[in-house]
């Protein structure tokens, strides 16, 4: 599940853009307007401009990548985090 999330720094084209995305986090939780949260896979900046205000962050599913241009940095280290997320995940679900 976790293990197939593309690294932080990942940079990507989603369906029907026409900027790249620069991933900077996973497994964000945004507040809806109905007041519901909602998971996401990602949540990213555009590139090359990277940050520049709230409104230009933007949340994404795995399934909205068109192409990965470019794959983060990974080592065992977010190995570790991504097992992480399963156990917590796997605990979420028992309960």
């Amino acid at each position: 599940m976790f293990k197939d999330l593309l690294p932080i720094g990942s940079i990507v084209l989603l369906k029907g853009g026409i900027k790249k995305i620069m991933i900077t986090g996973i497994k964000p939780v945004s507040k809806e307007d109905d007041g519901e949260e909602k998971e996401y896979d990602y949540i990213g900046v555009i590139y090359p401009e990277g940050y520049l205000n709230d409104e230009f962050n933007f949340l994404f599913y795995h399934s909205d990548i068109n192409d990965v241009i470019f794959k983060g940095y990974d080592n065992p280290e977010r190995a570790e985090f991504l097992q992480y997320l399963e156990n917590a995940y796997t605990q979420k679900e028992d309960e």
